[in-house]
This record gives structure tokens, sequence and C-alpha cells, in this order.
């Protein structure tokens, strides 16, 4: 049945109509403004791509009000979704929408008005606006999906937005605290291709190329604050997948307001020998790790501890993603020539007293980097390493001369992140959590401080289970170890610290 058809047939009385014929109590704009507004049950972007909106009365009950009671799509998804018993509501579409951006409205309307002063109206026309009311008022149904994806992925604290061409539509993913999510599949081959197509357009690519990947990025404006958007357009067997990976610099840039080395979640053992690692007036402070490990985070707390404006620090790295007050951060730029190598050259030259170098890829900024910890300098950097013993071996393979090595490194910092159990539900799965069991992750280290024994251990290349015995007797404790200790005091599961750590 459709409800415009009923609309027209019954008018302003549809819904008590369909409020006696399905049994569902219906209620009025006056009642939605009365009770609370469950985001945390059906985000944001899923209310708008269903037209309902989940509500709490003031004994925490809850309901779901309905615009369209005959979309059984809906009604199935928020079963298989809420883990929290609720009750059906119906409601005019009409207030529902209005409900939606009433809220949407008043959670912006300050920060709206903050972006304005700041930034001007020329430079909030360059960015989409991700709020409820634009993305309703959208009557393109690939618009809205796309928007209320993007909106929906913000409001979950996804780092990523996957979108996957398969042979019988789109399947939409996030990322979140290090994990793919599944999110929505979305029927029919040609959305899919509509789809990326959209996210072409907003990134600026080229809609009319298939077969190579091509990259791009566009800005959003949510709440008065501009996010921006890295897009990869990938080519497969089905079309083209994209990935796109959110960065909110404010959040981020608050953030770091109170980001510390206690609010990583170390242990306090190497929380401390840290801070002595990064007062020390020369050398190298390396993390090491893979990808999403959080190694760029960990040098930033380290660096904001000792930032009293005292010192001058100067930072390389691709790209800038957050901002330190009182820092010199300088973007790679290697279309004009800006490498890792020559930026680091040129801030030998500005007078620094620490540097941080964001990542060493190749031979040459290698060796400038122990050049520099070599003549006084004290340099933070990150290098892709499964262990902190591996660091040795990618620097040699790297051409760096051993002696100079080990005479520069003062430390080697080697992490994960670990997901641990979501507060609200200790584990079990609840909509906090999107029934994961887990929400927000914890830092995880090894931390290899190299003393006299060590260096010339290194340097006679002895075997690394040797490396290993030293280190263990200097206090170096193992990743594993570290991992286990939250899962014996009941922080997270043994399945997660496999998924992050070699079984021993």
């Amino acid at each position: 049945m459709n409800i415009e058809v009923l609309e027209r047939e019954h008018g302003a009385g549809v819904v008590d109509h369909l409020s006696q014929a399905l049994h569902m109590p219906a209620v009025t704009l006056e009642d939605m403004c009365a009770a609370e507004a469950a985001f945390d049950l059906v985000p944001y972007g899923e209310a708008t791509r269903r037209g309902l909106v989940a509500l709490r009365d003031a004994e925490g009950a809850v309901a779901v009000v309905l615009g369209n009671p005959f979309d059984l799509d809906s009604q199935d998804w928020l079963e298989e979704r809420l883990s929290v018993p609720f009750r059906y509501r119906i409601a005019r579409r009409q207030d529902v929408t209005a409900y939606l951006a009433e809220r949407e409205s008043e959670m912006r309307a300050l920060d709206g008005v903050a972006a304005e002063m700041q930034t001007g109206p020329q430079a909030k026309d360059a960015a989409q606006d991700l709020s409820f009311e634009t993305i309703s008022e959208t009557d393109s149904p690939v618009v809205r999906l796309v928007a209320s994806t993007l909106y929906d992925a913000i409001k979950g604290g996804a780092s990523d937005v996957h979108l996957e061409c398969t042979g019988n539509g789109l399947t939409i993913k996030y990322r979140i605290d290090g994990v793919l999510t599944p999110a929505e599949s979305v029927p029919g081959v040609e959305v899919a291709e509509q789809v990326i197509s959209r996210i072409k357009v907003m990134s600026e690519l080229d809609i009319a190329e298939r077969r190579v990947p091509q990259d791009g990025r566009f800005k959003a404006r949510r709440e008065g604050r501009e996010i921006d958007f890295r897009v990869s357009v990938m080519p497969s067997v089905f079309g083209e997948d994209a990935v796109l990976r959110i960065l909110d610099r404010r959040a981020l840039s608050d953030q770091l307001k109170g980001l510390t080395l206690d609010a990583l979640g170390f242990d306090a053992d190497i929380r401390e020998r840290m801070r002595k690692l990064s007062a020390e007036p020369y050398g190298m402070l390396l993390v090491t790790g893979p990808t999403g490990s959080g190694k760029t985070t960990s040098l930033y707390a380290t660096i904001t501890e000792v930032n009293k404006g005292l010192d001058k620090i100067i930072t390389i790295e691709d790209p800038v993603e957050y901002q330190l007050p009182g820092v010199l951060q300088i973007p790679v730029n290697e279309q004009k020539g800006l490498t890792f190598a020559r930026g680091l050259r040129s801030i030998l030259r500005h007078d620094p007293d620490r540097i941080m170098v964001g990542e060493i890829r190749d031979p040459e900024t290698a060796e400038i980097a122990v050049q520099s910890a070599l003549t006084g300098h004290l340099v933070y950097t990150t290098v892709h390493a499964n262990n902190a013993f591996d660091v040795l071996g990618r620097f040699m393979h790297m051409g760096v001369d051993p002696y100079n090595l080990v005479s520069a490194l003062n430390a080697v910092l080697a992490q994960r992140l670990v997901r641990v159990y979501c507060n609200a539900c200790r584990g079990s799965g609840c909509a906090q959590c999107r029934g994961t069991g887990y929400r927000g992750r914890k830092a995880i280290g090894e931390l290899l401080v190299l003393n006299d024994e060590l260096r010339e251990l290194i340097i006679a290349r002895a075997p690394a289970r040797k490396l290993k015995e030293v280190a263990r007797a200097n206090g170096t404790l193992p990743l594993r170890e570290a991992a286990m200790r939250l899962v014996n005091n009941a922080e997270t599961s043994l399945e997660e610290i496999n998924r992050v750590t070699f079984v021993a």
C-alpha cells in the first residue's frame, strides 16, 4: 500500500485511519517535542533515509515513530538493530521531518554562526552542508543516500567509509575503532554506479574513466565546521570501489588540547620512560607499528607534553593532520618537490631544537634523520615495522651505518591500538557500540631503550634471541604481555588481542 495515495485520499486524517487499522497509537508533533530524541539508537543518517525517529519518554521507555508504517524493510531493520525494548507509533511524515529538522537546527545553530564569523560566506559555500534539513530537501535519491551515509559515518565516529560494488548492488561499511563494520546494503547495480559517480563529481574526478585508480578530495560542513574527505576510487570486477577517509581537523585539534600519554592508555612504566626520553637534549625517539596503530598520535602526545614554548619545534608530515600551537608544521608536497628528505634539510637550517619527521620511507630521509640526531637535535619519527627489533633491520636495509644508527637511537616504541569493552554493555553488544561489544581503544606498547650493552650487541650483529633477552632484563615488556594485561583486567577480550598481536 502507498502512503502517498492514502494521504491524497484522506488528507490530514490519514494518520487517524491508519492508527485504528494498524492498532498503532498516533502521535503529534507536539507529542514528539515533549520526548527526548534517541539518536544513539537510530542515528540521523538512518532517520533521514527511513523517515522515522526513535524517542525516549521521561521514564526511559523507547518508542519509534514511523512516517510510513508500510515500510516493512525499515521495521525489519529496527527489530534487528535495536537491542532495547521499543514500541511503534505513527505520525504524519511531515511531522517526522519537521521534528528532525528542528532538532538539527538546535544542535548546529551556535556553531553555524561561529563558522560564518570566522570563515565568511564564500568559504562556507565551498563545502557541502551535511545537515538533516539539506538532506531531506534533496530530490535525488542518490544524492540523499551519499549525504546521509556521510552524515551517519561522522555521527558514528568512523574514520573511513567503504563503498563496495558487488554483483547485486552496493555494500556500505564504516571503519570504527580500526575495524570494518557493515552499515547497509543497497540493491541495484545502477544505483551503485550512480553513487560512485556522485563521489567522483564531489571529488572533481573523471566520471568517464573507470579503468584506472583515481584519488581526490572534497569538503563537507557539519554543525558549522568543515570536514575533509580524502577519496580513493579503485576499479574492480563489479565496477568501482571507493574509500573515503574522514579528517575532522577541528575535532582532532580539540582532542589535542587534552592529549597526553595518560589519555592514550599506556601503562605507567611506559609513560614515565617516554617522558624521560622526550626530555633528552638530542638523539632519536622512534615509534613503529602498522598503519592505523596510532604512531603519529603518540608522538603528538609526547610533543604536547614538552611544548612549553622554550624550544623551537618543527615537524614535516604527510599530511599535517593535527594542528599544534607554537609548532612550525610543514606539509610534504611531492608534486612541488618538497619531499621528506628535502624538507628535513631545510629544517636543519631553521635552527630547530626538536624535529618530528612524520615517516621515514627512503634511505635519504633515514640518513638525514640519523645525522640530525647525532648533531644535537632531538628527532621524533615513525617507521613501519612489526616490533621494536625489526626497526633495526629496516634501517640497515636502507643502508644506514649500524654504528651511526645505535649512536643516534635513544629508544624504539612499538605499539598497537586495542579495542576495549563498551562501558554501556561491558561487551555484550548494544546500540551505543553498534552491537560490537567494543567502544574506544587503548594503546599498548613495547618500549626498547638502548643502553651500551644493547648497542654493542647490535653492532656485533648478535642474534635476535640474545637482543630480546638483554632487553627483557632491562625492563622491555613484550607487546603480547602488555596486551594480556588488558585481558586480565577485564578491559578487552582474548580475541581482540589476537587480532592485533602475534600469538606467542
